[in-house]
């Protein structure tokens, strides 16, 4: 019951917004500057960084590493934080 009570508010505050808001289109200027900016790499430079293995182990050691320092230092203030609570 307060299910629908609450999906049909905010149906009312969609509806609302829908008809008081307008869309406003971007300058064409920043839609160029951001295309040159962007630049996706073809297939065969994704498949020559995916076959650089050595590059592809040593991210993947790092990322597993900073996670493991920050687990680390979460687990750290956690019990710091809970010590001083009971002294």
């Amino acid at each position: 019951m307060t299910d629908q009570i609450h999906q049909q508010d905010f149906e009312e505050i969609e509806a609302h917004l829908a008809g008081t808001l307008k869309r406003v289109s971007a300058p064409q200027d920043l839609i160029q500057r951001l295309h040159s900016r962007i630049q996706i790499p073809s297939r065969r430079e994704i498949q020559l960084r995916f076959s650089d293995w050595r590059r592809l182990f040593f991210v993947f050691g790092g990322v597993l590493s900073g996670m493991l320092v920050l687990v680390t230092l979460a687990r750290a203030l956690y019990y710091f934080a809970g010590r001083k609570s009971t002294l």
